[in-house]
């Protein structure tokens, strides 16, 4: 028996849609007729991007209907207004960028970024200092005068160097320590100043206390090479031994070695120099430059600076080379190719900061204020000149001019515009 409505018989042939119809079409498949936009409108062209005219509405039996509504709008395309295609309005589906947002979060996040750096590299070089000079050990000294003081000094410590390095550099295997420059480097509101202190230059130890031992070792008015106060019993006797024989007060110590200072210029590539006419040749420091314009290697550098028999004035000529060297090296290290470099800076940093020792309370501060005020003062800012010298010392040593002296000592503790010539 046969249950299904007339038309919808499976086996009910004809086009229309029925159950196991040959010609079965589904629902959307269905021909829609196109809807009319006014009185007398008829099929006419689609507009561009939109969707073509449909014909009129057959409900698949027979019945057709002009007015019928089927609610399909041809002038409408998901994603767009108004029948808009290709070249209509701009489409809604997507917000415009809010660039100022956008803006703003970069900028903070390149300034979080930029602090997180600074602050990693600070506590990284804090940590690489060493603080092992203890100027509380230091006894009988002078009152503090205003600005700061540092005694900085070049030694030929072999700290951290291998024999094959010795060799190369040629520093010897020689025990212990010896300074082979030092400089007082005044910071000041009026000017800096650096003093080269030659390391013939004749001075008196005097009443110290051991830096190991905390023995007090009464003066005996020996007259030596200042650079024998070092060799003695290091920088503590080094620093009161420069109180005693100037008066003034030395508010910090910084120290660096052969290995160090050879690869702080390898770090950067190197340093330009000029040789004066002559050339300069040292078998002793293994100084071999002809005259002009050149780029020194490490090695060759701490031959320059190191040079002393190959020169007419000897000590005094090589405190002038090291302050020569110290604007060339100053200028070409604080540069923004090195600075903003961190495959130059890091290397450079980490070069001198490897073989630096420096007194207990020096602070990374102090640390960069002596570096910004050795660059200006090599580099023109300020006043470079050695001790003055009056002659030689009964027993050799260069002895200093006491007038001039006391007068450079008393400038410098008033924070005064200093007029002493060397």
């Amino acid at each position: 028996m046969n249950n299904w409505p007339e038309g919808w018989h499976g086996d009910n042939g004809g086009d229309r849609y029925g159950r196991g119809s040959a010609n079965a079409q589904p629902e959307g498949a269905r021909v829609m007729r196109q809807v009319g936009r006014g009185p007398g409108s008829g099929p006419s062209a689609p507009p561009r991007g939109g969707v073509p005219p449909q014909p009129p509405y057959d409900d698949g039996y027979g019945y057709a209907d002009d007015n019928f509504n089927s609610g399909y709008n041809t002038g409408q395309v998901y994603g767009s207004s108004g029948g808009g295609g290709p070249e209509g309005p701009a489409s809604h589906g997507r917000p415009a960028p809010n660039w100022r947002r956008r803006i703003k979060w970069t900028a903070i996040t390149l300034v979080t970024l930029l602090i997180v750096v600074s602050v990693s590299t600070y506590f990284w070089a804090d940590s690489k200092l060493k603080r092992d000079v203890d100027l509380s050990k230091v006894i009988d000294r002078p009152e503090a005068g205003e600005g700061t003081n540092y005694l900085i000094v070049g030694s030929d410590s072999r700290e951290g160097l291998s024999a094959e390095e010795k060799k190369k550099l040629r520093t010897g295997s020689a025990e212990g320590k010896r300074t082979d420059s030092m400089m007082i480097l005044h910071v000041g509101d009026n000017g800096n100043t650096m003093i080269s202190l030659p390391r013939d230059s004749n001075v008196e130890i005097p009443s110290f206390k051991g830096s190991d031992s905390g023995k007090l070792y009464e003066g005996t008015g020996r007259q030596v090479k200042l650079n024998a106060a070092y060799a003695e019993d290091g920088p503590e006797l080094l620093v009161r031994t420069v109180e005693a024989n100037t008066g003034l007060h030395i508010d910090h110590y910084a120290e660096i070695g052969f290995a160090g200072f050879a690869k702080i210029v390898d770090a950067i590539g190197g340093v330009e120099i000029t040789i004066p006419p002559g050339g300069m040749k040292d078998t002793k420091s293994g100084a071999d430059f002809e005259e002009g314009k050149q780029v020194l290697s490490g090695e060759e550098s701490l031959a320059f600076v190191r040079t002393r028999y190959a020169l007419k004035g000897s000590d005094l000529d090589r405190t002038k080379n090291q302050q020569k060297f110290l604007a060339a090296l100053a200028s070409q290290t604080a540069t923004p190719s090195t600075v903003m470099n961190p495959f130059k800076l890091y290397p450079t940093m980490g070069a001198g900061l490897d073989t630096l020792t420096v007194d207990k309370d020096m602070s990374l501060w102090n640390l960069a204020s002596m570096f910004w005020a050795m660059k200006g003062v090599t580099g023109g800012e300020g006043k470079s000149m050695n001790m003055p010298i009056s002659g030689n010392a009964a027993n050799g040593n260069l002895q200093w001019d006491e007038a001039k002296m006391k007068t450079l000592v008393e400038q410098l503790k008033n924070d005064e515009k200093v007029t002493v010539t060397e």
